[in-house]
């Protein structure tokens, strides 16, 4: 009997659980910014960016909203994090196999991308210096307008990739090769 009721009552519980998820929500509960995954296998490594997906919705973005020469975060409330299952070069230098947040400083000629080893903070929360794993120098490109902030690989061949962060019309591109 109780091996019957223990059972009846996980079934409710998964069911509940279950009907929550597929919960039909208000648009005034959805958050402004939802999250986004990519990952992509380059050879035999994977690599990982989940981030918040800020939305243009008509604003002067770089040099206005993002200001220049100051640090930030592309992506939207958590800090952007990267994953890689192995070791990589980003632009010829070298990054471990880990967790990285993305962090930059965006100037109107030339950004900063940042790797830094404090994987798991809020966007506002720059860890330090002291914490930075890589930074490298990326010249920015122009693009078609981008209304939501989008990472994605447009190129991937043999054990090279290109990554691309593209909002508004600015690109910033990654040269990416493993091991």
């Amino acid at each position: 009997m109780r091996t019957i009721i223990c059972l009846t009552l996980t079934l409710l519980a998964g069911a509940t659980a279950f009907a929550q998820r597929d919960e039909i929500i208000p648009l005034d509960r959805v958050i402004k910014s939802q999250r986004g995954t990519v990952t992509q296998r380059i050879a035999n490594t994977d690599i990982s960016i989940d981030y918040g997906r800020p939305v243009a919705r008509g604003r002067d973005i770089y040099g206005n909203l993002v200001p220049y020469g100051r640090m930030w975060h592309p992506g939207a409330n958590d800090a952007t994090s990267m994953t890689t299952s192995r070791d990589i070069e980003v632009n010829g230098k070298p990054l471990p196999k880990g967790s990285y947040s993305l962090w930059t400083i965006p100037r109107a000629d030339s950004w900063t991308v940042i790797f830094n080893s404090v994987a798991d903070t809020f966007h506002t929360s720059y860890p330090g210096e002291h914490r930075d794993a890589l930074r490298v120098e990326v010249k920015p490109e122009s693009g078609a307008h981008m209304e939501t902030l989008t990472y994605y690989f447009p190129v991937v061949d043999g054990k090279d990739a290109t990554l691309r962060f593209h909002w508004g019309t600015v690109i910033v591109p990654l040269s990416i090769k493993v091991q």
